[in-house]
């Protein structure tokens, strides 16, 4: 397989802030930072930032403006060359509670329009807005959990025990046959024509390789031979995902397609990509999405027609 894909150049992947992990404990520090007009604070409803009016970035404000809700420091930008010290600029967000109004986007809308910077900072609060969502009594006695070290931990004040935000391993792989044709298939939920490459998750005890395989023999009945190459990650924090994209080569061809877990799998050669994409037939992953350039990098070059 000579396909590959540039891990630094994967949307949502690239990251600016230094997150400062040392500051969180630091509440000297952090009530100075919040007191700076040069810190940016940035929203969160869930899944949801805000975002300017042209929605075409994220809308910063400094604390004085801040909404009230949970405070969550994301780290220091050291690139901006502003700042309350030599250190950088702080970064902020805030976690509200409520319903997202038209001020608000998601990452499916916004991931393509973001920079690296904001693409990172809104990839981390979302992230961390949805586990604090979910997880607000302690999973060990069922007391309700407490918020410390900057939002990074929720601490239980009944039997002490400590809860960390939690990110998901998952698979996603673009499976070739000795035809160098690509396997692509279909979720049930989905219309005709809408195709992505094969996902899961990686279960306990279980290796990156061997997730591979087993998604692909469950979902597909085909087997996944010898030669599994890592083309790299993509966080997906909806709620909790990082996926882990490969390539892999195909030892058996003929397809069994388990309907709990895929509505329909095909082999595809590049042509059929070409043709059915368009003629407007074929729809595939969004052009932020591992999965997408996955496909791409197989295919060779760009193409048309997102979900």
């Amino acid at each position: 397989m000579a396909y590959s894909i540039d891990p630094g150049s994967l949307a949502l992947s690239r990251s600016v802030l230094d997150r400062a992990a040392d500051r969180r404990r630091d509440d000297d520090w952090l009530e100075k930072a919040w007191g700076s007009s040069d810190t940016q604070v940035v929203a969160v409803v869930g899944d949801q930032v805000q975002v300017v009016d042209d929605r075409s970035a994220l809308r910063f404000v400094p604390p004085s403006e801040a909404p009230e809700g949970i405070r969550i420091f994301l780290g220091i930008d050291r690139e901006s060359g502003a700042g309350m010290t030599a250190e950088g600029r702080a970064v902020f967000g805030v976690l509200v509670k409520g319903e997202a109004d038209e001020s608000y986007g998601g990452l499916r809308e916004l991931g393509a329009l973001l920079d690296d910077r904001e693409a990172g900072i809104a990839v981390n609060v979302i992230g961390l807005s949805n586990w604090h969502g979910v997880h607000t009594h302690c999973a060990n006695c069922g007391e309700h959990t407490e918020v410390v070290e900057a939002g990074h931990v929720r601490r239980c004040p009944n039997c002490g025990l400590s809860h960390f935000p939690r990110s998901d391993p998952a698979i996603i792989v673009l499976v070739t046959d000795d035809q160098d044709r690509a396997l692509l298939g279909r979720n049930e939920a989905w219309p005709a024509g809408r195709y992505s490459t094969l996902a899961g998750f990686v279960e306990p005890g279980e290796s990156l390789e061997a997730a591979v395989r087993r998604e692909v023999l469950e979902e597909t009945g085909v087997i996944v031979g010898e030669e599994v190459l890592y083309a790299g990650s993509q966080p997906w924090p909806l709620p909790a995902s990082l996926m882990l994209g490969f390539y892999a080569k195909a030892s058996s061809f003929d397809i069994d397609v388990d309907q709990d877990e895929i509505a329909e799998a095909k082999w595809f050669t590049r042509e059929d990509v070409r043709a059915l994409v368009e003629a407007g037939t074929m729809a595939l992953p969004g052009a932020i999405s591992i999965s997408r350039r996955l496909i791409e990098g197989w295919y060779g070059e760009s193409l048309t027609g997102s979900w």
